[in-house]
């Protein structure tokens, strides 16, 4: 059996001299602009990209993980669609202004969609909510 090869592991070194990479994998059940669109959305929330740096070009995306530049466009167009990120004609592409309370807000909503897969599946096997909390406080997970 062949074993899928991860496409590439590309870094973008930051103005802090952070260096942030961009792994894109087969194996990874997302299609690979949400990857990218996720990996890019993450270092802007922690805050290893800052407001007015510039992003690699989509060429230079797209060269260097190996992978069509449709899919970087996309991962890209999302991103500027949802604030994160704005184009300038001719000079690229550079982090937006950093609405936290949004970013949160739109974290949580996405956790809320993990856990409803995970209460689905739980209740496949009988196991509640409570039983799942109880799961984490055995962990050490408090609120």
């Amino acid at each position: 059996m062949r074993i899928p090869r991860i496409l590439c592991i590309f870094d973008i070194l930051t103005k802090m001299k952070e260096k942030i990479f961009i792994v894109v994998s087969p194996l990874n059940p997302d299609p690979m602009y949400k990857q990218v669109k996720d990996q890019i959305k993450d270092a802007i929330a922690g805050g290893t990209l800052r407001p007015d740096e510039k992003l690699p070009s989509i060429r230079e995306m797209t060269r260097e993980l190996g992978i069509s530049e449709i899919t970087i466009k996309r991962a890209y167009a999302d991103l500027e669609q949802q604030g994160y990120i704005f184009t300038r004609s001719g000079l690229g592409s550079f982090v937006g202004g950093i609405n936290k309370a949004k970013m949160k807000d739109e974290k949580i909503a996405e956790i809320q969609q993990e856990l409803i897969k995970i209460l689905k599946s739980g209740e496949k096997f009988d196991i509640s909510a409570d039983d799942i909390i109880e799961a984490f406080q055995e962990k050490g997970v408090e609120k």
